[in-house]
């Protein structure tokens, strides 16, 4: 690309003259920063004209943003590829002056950030589609330049423009429902946003339809003056929401909503309850409808009904088998799609990047095929993103490297096209430009170090290079053709795992072997983790850098404050502890230790960045308050006994102090805050789901409730089990004397109510075997006969009998010793009960570290067990084939005990 001074004659002749208004009264020196800038750019002129226009239209903004070089070269960056932002640049220079913040710029923002700007830019109320359409057009600008100037990676990008979308579908529903509840009542019920395709897969493109679902948790009626059904309720919330969402203004609309992906389609419920969907998917579902359900997740509202209808799809979703049927039926499917296209009137040899043979459509056709096809035996392979499939696909050997490589490519380039082709005109469009001089222009727009030598040309026979390796591996895997034979040969490096291999290569091929040395301890461990842990595997080979956290002790620094930071902090300090547990074979309750630590240190900091987001956002009532400490965060469960574990869920209550009841709005706020930070979905995951229904009065209670309330539900109305729920409990942030002292007295309660009177003894026993009976089959190690439910509830019992004394914390062996010293266990029963637990606990461990997820059963496959034994065997003397023993010892022990 040549500057202007290079320009021929009668080309410089035209560009002066659209830029005359532009050089009157600017000083030399900008010019040539303007000059150079076009330069290299993908349009001059066009950029040269929107130069103009600020000059013109905004002369105060221009002088601004002309004196910082960065602020030229975002301009620049977005003057020359979206005419779109480029119109609201002009409209609203100070949208450009806000890019002055380079830390921003190079921050993956997520869905809790978007939420926070939203939130501050809203008045009270319900939004209008205005505020909303403007809210996205305006982060829009800071995306594209990330994505122009390279600051991000297409996952990233795609991320990043998931996140904004899910940040505005909540905020949107949250007002909504709230006005709702002023108008009709409160209700028990739950509401959840379930997205699907692009945004379900958290790989949205600029432009994209949003694909919902409005799914509610149960019947009933709401509690108000002008009671409506829980059906009536959200079915009003749901067409807000979508018209809210889609209703066109002068900032365009926010996002076009389709709801055809719901049960029975146009013709079905808007809103539909649990129990429906669930009755649709087992008995009436199609199969392709089945499929959609891969990029699915609850995206807004209250995850866990969400969760609930996912789990209970999932294994239909999946075959079992390596019968080819099922793919076929679908690709018959999608061979109609191809006819119903080419039969569509449209311009003769346009070309269609996502829907033509060979293109988007195609490769996420392809990959959710082999996912329905080894998703069952292999559920590493499950997984709503492309990319990330595919690499897991390749790890397992349902790809091979060259297929994956080529599908990967040409995945990255076609999206990374779709991008350009969008952001241009805000557009939702797939089909290339059919002039010369707008396909020159979009070839220049594509990723790359020099754009001087890309043309028309080049784009065209990159985007058929690409169709023609997709359609030959589309060929051959969806109609079960036999793959031709590789004649590369990849050398095993000298360190291979036994199981691992291709794994480990494709981490070498994308860290090179300087990161791991033969040799070094390091090494070692890395090999040995990919040799027993797909889910660590992923994890290196998703960000090789991981690898250079092996070895390290954790817990060494303090946690950072920026909320994306804190994200990776977590990922590189769980990797340290459980590498420790997998390569040293580290106590299993020292690693859960450790980890419980890492979580502690994680919801603090979101307290107090959750505390300066709110006060900043949402002040107290009383501008004299500080809010400090005066709420405290207690934790329950494995969290609450310091058994947390790799993907355990967070158990959470909140309580405040009563002497700072009346800023319980302000607090409530900081607990949402706190909520969405550690469980809001990110590119870099999440840090941990968080759990809050064990609070007095359950879902239904109010989220923060001050010390008095909860003392006077647990002395008035609490069961026993949740009396004895709270002795696995203790503060994780606020003031932790004060909450210890809370807890104390709330012990007491406890132990008058129940551990006197005798009664928990009954009601333990039947609360077991109604767990046994609920979730035994589903999840046998747990909540099956002898399973470690019943060493939890023999402990809890017996500790509820001594509840007198007070332990700021016991884990399950302190417990164990702690009930042995009063007498309450013989010698054998402590012994068996310790030996048990550490069994129990390492088994869990082993499917963790596997999965990367909790699992109730042991896996079906043979070579997993193997490796589930091996992995068993370094935390536990008791082998994995004695487990039925340990079941049957179990049981009778709490037999002997509850009767």
């Amino acid at each position: 690309m040549r500057r202007l001074s290079e320009l021929q004659f009668e080309d410089r002749a035209r560009v002066e003259r659209e830029i005359s208004g532009l050089a009157r009264g600017i000083p030399s020196a900008i010019l040539d920063r303007i000059d150079l800038l076009l330069s290299t750019s993908a349009a001059p002129e066009q950029g040269l004209e929107y130069f103009a226009r600020l000059r013109e239209h905004q002369p105060a903004a221009f002088d601004r943003v002309t004196r910082s070089l960065p602020l030229l070269r975002y301009l620049t960056a977005v003057f020359t590829n979206s005419r779109f932002l480029s119109e609201e640049i002009i409209e609203h220079p100070a949208w450009a002056e806000e890019l002055a913040d380079t830390s921003d710029l190079n921050s993956i923002l997520e869905t809790d950030q978007y939420q926070s700007r939203l939130q501050a830019a809203l008045a009270p109320g319900l939004p209008s589609p205005l505020d909303l359409a403007q809210f996205r057009r305006r982060q829009m600008l800071r995306i594209v330049v990330r994505d122009v100037l390279g600051l991000g990676t297409l996952p990233e990008i795609t991320s990043e423009l998931s996140a904004l979308a899910g940040a505005i579908v909540e905020t949107a529903y949250r007002r909504i429902h709230a006005d709702l509840v002023a108008r009709f009542g409160e209700t028990d019920a739950k509401f959840c946003v379930i997205a699907l395709g692009k945004l379900g897969g958290v790989e949205l493109n600029y432009s994209s339809d949003i694909d919902l679902m409005f799914l509610y948790s149960e019947n009933g009626m709401t509690r108000g003056p002008a009671a409506i059904t829980n059906k009536e309720f959200f079915k009003r919330a749901a067409n807000q929401l979508t018209e809210l969402l889609s209703t066109y203004t002068a900032e365009g609309m926010c996002y076009r909503v389709d709801l055809r992906l719901r049960p029975d389609g146009r013709l079905g419920e808007v809103c539909i309850s649990l129990d429906g969907a669930r009755q649709y998917y087992a008995t009436r579902a199609r199969d392709w409808e089945l499929q959609m359900l891969i990029k699915a997740r609850a995206a807004a509202g209250d995850r866990g009904v969400g969760r609930a209808l996912l789990d209970f799809v999932e294994p239909r979703i999946y075959s079992s088998t390596l019968d080819f049927s099922a793919v076929e039926a679908i690709s018959e499917t999608r061979e109609r799609i191809n006819e119903k296209l080419a039969a569509r009137r449209r311009p003769k040899n346009e070309i269609d990047i996502k829907l033509d043979r060979g293109g988007i459509r195609d490769i996420e056709f392809v990959v959710q095929c082999l996912q329905r096809l080894h998703g069952g035996a292999e559920p590493w392979v499950r997984h709503g993103g492309t990319l990330l499939a595919l690499a897991r696909l390749q790890d397992k050997g349902f790809l091979s490297e060259a297929e994956y490589g080529r599908l990967a490519a040409a995945y990255q380039f076609l999206r990374h096209l779709e991008h350009r082709l969008q952001f241009a005109d805000d557009r939702q469009t797939h089909a290339l430009p059919c002039e010369r001089v707008e396909l020159d222009h979009l070839a220049r727009r594509m990723p790359g170090a020099d754009p001087s030598g890309r043309s028309a040309d080049w784009l065209l026979d990159q985007v058929r290079r690409h169709f023609a390796n997709v359609i030959e591996i589309y060929e051959r895997v969806v109609h079960s053709l036999p793959a031709p034979q590789s004649t590369i040969a990849v050398p095993a490096p000298a360190y291979a795992p036994r199981r691992g291999q291709r794994a480990f290569e494709h981490f070498l091929e994308r860290s090179g072997p300087a990161l791991l040395p033969p040799g070094d301890p390091r090494t070692r461990c890395a090999v040995d983790l990919f040799d027993h842990s797909p889910y660590f595997a992923e994890e290196l080979i998703r960000t090789p850098a991981l690898a250079e956290e092996i070895g390290r002790e954790p817990l060494e620094d303090s946690a950072p404050q920026e909320p994306v930071e804190l994200r990776r902090w977590f990922r590189r300090h769980m990797l340290r502890i459980q590498s420790k547990s997998i390569c040293r074979g580290f106590p299993i309750f020292e690693t859960l230790s450790e980890t419980s630590e890492l979580a502690d240190r994680v919801i603090a900091r979101a307290y107090e960045i959750a505390i300066a987001s709110v006060r900043a956002a949402h002040p107290p009532l009383d501008p004299a308050y500080r809010p400090s400490n005066q709420m405290w965060v207690i934790a329950l469960g494995r969290l609450g006994m310091r058994e947390f574990d790799l993907a355990s869920d967070a158990d959470l209550v909140f309580v405040l102090a009563d002497s700072d009841a009346a800023e319980i709005a302000f607090w409530r706020r900081v607990a949402e805050r706190i909520i969405d930070r550690l469980s809001a979905y990110t590119g870099e995951g999440v840090l941990f789901s968080v759990d809050t229904r064990l609070r007095p009065n359950g879902g239904g209670g109010p989220l923060v409730q001050t010390e008095s309330a909860v003392r006077d539900y647990f002395g008035k109305t609490a069961e026993a089990w949740e009396g004895i729920t709270y002795m696995k409990s203790r503060a994780v942030a606020g003031d932790a004397s004060r909450a210890e002292s809370f807890l104390h007295l709330l012990q007491e309660v406890d132990w008058r109510r129940y551990g006197q009177s005798g009664r928990s003894r009954t009601d333990l026993r039947q609360m077991r075997m109604r767990l046994e009976k609920e979730q035994g089959a589903s999840h046998p190690l747990k909540a099956g006969r002898g399973g470690y439910y019943d060493i939890d509830f023999m402990l809890m019992y017996l500790r509820l009998k001594s509840a007198g004394i007070f332990f700021k914390v016991l884990n399950t062996p302190a417990r164990i010793e702690v009930l042995e010293s009063m007498g309450h266990l013989d010698r054998a029963e402590a012994q068996f009960l310790d030996q048990a637990a550490t069994f129990y606990r390492a088994l869990d461990h082993g499917l963790r570290v596997l999965s990367g997820h909790a699992e109730g059963k042991l896996p079906a496959s043979e070579s997993l067990r193997e490796t589930l034994g091996e992995l068993v065997k370094r935390w536990s003397p008791v082998p994995l084939d004695q487990l039925a023993e340990i079941r049957a010892r179990t049981r009778g022990l709490f037999d002997r005990l509850f009767g």
